[in-house]
Parts: C-alpha cells; sequence; structure tokens
C-alpha cells in the first residue's frame, strides 16, 4: 500500500560521498530534490568499517566540493573522521537527506520516472544512482564448503581483532583491504594471507609524500588515467585492483603475516592452495571485494553483464538517468573523495532541466500543488 507521494526534480539515490557531492550541484542550481539513503545516519557506510581504517589520500585532497576537510591537511584521516565530514557536509549545505530508506524500485511511468522504498515513492524528472561500488560482498562459492567450525567473516563485516576466535586467520585477497586487515589481526593471532598481490608503487602515505608526490598522483588519476584516451582505458582493462598504498607485502612479512598461494578448494573442510597445502585455521576474512547489483532499476540501462550503458554518468538510453560514484566512471579517482567533485559538476551540467510541460504534469498529480523538497 503506498502511503505517500512525493513530487521532486530529481531523486538521488544513496546518500554517501557521492550522493551529496551531487547533491550539493542540485541545491546550487536551485533544483527541488531529496536523497534517500538506506543507513541510519549520515556516514555510517563509513563508521561501519573496520576501525583502525585510513584514507589513502591526504585530507588537502579530501574535500568535497564547498567544504575542504578540516584539520591537519597532510594527515591521513580516519574512517570515522571521513562518516563526521559527510555528516556536517549534508547540515552546512542544507542536503535533504533522507536516511532509513531503502529503495526496492526504479522505473519509468510515462514521462516520469518513480522510485519507490516500501510504502513510499517519489516521482520525479531525473535519478540519479549514487550508490557507490561497495553495494553487494562478493565471496567465493567454496566458502560455502568450509567446515562448519571456521568463523567466516566478509571485509565488510570485519571490525577488529576481538571478533575472532583463538587460532590462526586467513585473510583471502592482497589488495590494500586484505593488506591492512592482515596487518590488523597480526598482533594477536597467526595470520595467513592468500592471493596475488597487486601493484605497489615504491610511495607510502607519509606527510612528506602527501606535499610533494601525492599532487603528482591525483593529476594523474584525474587527468591521465581517463577513459578519454588510450592510456586510461589500457588501466582499466589491465588492473582489476587498486595499487598497495599504505602496507605493502614486505612490511607484511616483516611483521609476522604468512603469505601463501592462492585458494583454489577445499579439502576435508580446509582451505586449499595452489601450492597442494591446505589452511589449518580457525577463521577466514574475505577481502575478496563487491560487486554492483541494480536489479532494483527496471529500466533498459545496462548490458548483458548487468553494468551500465553510461558515458561519464550519462545514461543516453534514459534520459533523466545518471550514475555517480562507480569504479573508473570517467577517470581512476571517480569512485574516491579526490574525484567525485569534477563527475558531480559534469553531471549537474548536463541534467535535464525542468520545463514547463513536466511541471504542470506534476502538479496536475499533485492535485494542482508541487511539493518541492530543498
Amino acid at each position: 500500500m503506498v502511503n505517500d507521494t512525493e513530487f521532486v526534480d530529481t531523486v538521488v539515490i544513496g546518500g554517501g560521498q557521492a550522493g551529496l557531492a551531487i547533491g550539493a550541484e542540485l541545491a546550487r542550481q536551485g533544483r527541488a530534490f531529496v536523497i534517500l539513503d538506506a543507513e541510519r545516519r549520515v556516514g555510517d557506510a563509513w563508521r561501519s568499517r573496520w576501525d583502525s581504517l585510513r584514507l589513502n589520500t591526504p585530507a588537502r585532497f579530501d574535500g568535497l566540493p564547498g567544504l575542504p576537510f578540516p584539520g591537519d591537511r597532510l594527515a591521513f584521516p580516519s574512517k570515522d573522521e571521513v562518516a563526521s565530514y559527510l555528516e556536517d557536509y549534508a547540515a552546512v549545505h542544507g542536503l535533504p537527506v533522507r536516511t532509513g530508506v531503502r529503495v526496492d524500485r526504479v522505473r519509468r511511468e510515462g514521462d516520469r520516472f518513480v522510485t519507490s522504498a516500501g510504502g513510499n515513492r517519489w516521482e520525479s524528472h531525473n535519478v540519479v544512482v549514487a550508490t557507490g561500488g561497495c553495494q553487494v560482498p562478493k565471496v567465493p562459492e567454496i566458502a560455502d564448503r568450509l567446515g562448519g567450525d571456521i568463523v567466516q567473516l566478509h571485509s565488510s563485516d570485519y571490525r577488529n581483532p576481538a571478533q575472532l576466535p583463538a587460532g590462526p586467520v586467513l585473510v583471502v585477497g592482497v589488495g590494500n583491504s586484505g593488506a591492512e586487515i592482515a596487518r590488523d589481526t597480526v598482533s594477536s593471532h597467526e595470520t595467513l594471507i592468500a592471493g596475488t598481490p597487486s601493484a605497489q608503487p615504491p610511495v607510502r602515505p607519509t606527510r612528506m609524500n602527501a606535499r610533494f608526490v601525492y599532487p603528482v598522483f591525483r593529476f594523474i588519476g584525474l587527468h591521465v588515467l581517463t577513459t578519454a584516451n588510450p592510456i586510461g582505458r589500457n588501466a582499466v582493462a589491465k588492473f582489476h585492483t587498486a595499487p598497495l598504498i599504505r602496507t605493502k607485502v614486505a612490511d607484511l612479512v616483516a611483521e609476522g603475516v604468512q603469505v601463501v598461494p592462492r585458494v583454489t578448494g577445499v579439502e576435508d573442510g580446509r582451505p586449499a592452495f595452489a601450492d597442494g597445502t591446505r589452511g589449518e585455521v580457525s577463521s577466514v576474512i574475505w577481502c575478496t571485494g563487491y560487486r554492483d547489483d541494480f536489479r532494483w532499476i527496471d529500466l533498459p540501462a545496462f548490458d548483458d553483464d548487468g553494468e551500465p550503458r553510461q558515458h561519464r554518468g550519462v545514461v543516453e538510453s534514459v534520459p533523466g538517468l545518471y550514475f555517480l560514484g562507480l569504479e573508473f566512471l570517467y577517470a581512476l579517482f571517480s569512485a574516491t573523495l579526490p574525484g567525485l567533485g569534477r563527475d558531480a559538476r559534469y553531471l549537474a551540467k548536463r541534467m535535464r532541466p525542468p520545463s514547463d510541460v513536466q511541471l504542470t504534469a506534476v502538479q496536475a498529480s499533485a492535485g494542482g500543488r508541487t511539493e518541492r523538497v530543498r
């Protein structure tokens, strides 16, 4: 049963950094819009990550348009500092974020989009999907075949070593999440890490590098490694995981982490490795990434693999539908705080303006009134 219908120019789905960035641009344009977010509080997606998580970019590059990141500009913010910043950003800009709203369907009715969440619905001229890249945790099928006595967590559920039982820990995946979590658990548990390391550039998140080296990286990540040139397109095809920034494999070895080959199967309820050995472990942490899930969008906007058919976030086959915050939407840094501002400005400039015809239709559907959410 539908409880209420609101009529706005634009619905933004997702109240993380991507949704807030486009929200600030829409507010500058004077549009009537609403931001819908499933979390209880702005920034909760960051608060729920593991306790020791820090950004790999300095605060000087982590601010969204209109509000610099506070504090030491050469420091690397913690996840709780990011969460607080996002909450402050929404408040400073007066953004209309509706928390605790999980969208279950987006479809078209006539010339308008209809976004529904439980018994509530919004009709709009435009929809921006800003749910980001961390949507559905990805865990390999072999997880179901591990012994029932092994505690299993995805990196999205890991907070600190106190969650883990006594005994060895296997971290699966040698990306940034896996390396950071293995470094965290080895302080209290024998720790193994399995997988093939991603690239390891000879740069660490230090104050000196934040001052002199990171500006170069930022330029490359925003202006060189883009979908607009062959170098960027080749990078997309070649690199499927981000390079190790804060913790290198040598750091893990130095702190006592045992690096083992990739997991290829299960033997007697235990993870089996590519070299024929198996791990006698009491817990496994799957640092195996996430997958997109857009099945709730009932629109012809996706290819055979379920990926959006878009150019820089604009879906030409469905006018009025946009994506923001996806990995490599346009550049290497598109899904990060340093890159979201530019992508948000690009979309806002290309978003369909409200028309007199559309406004009249909305007023008629609303019984002569137009609800404007600001």
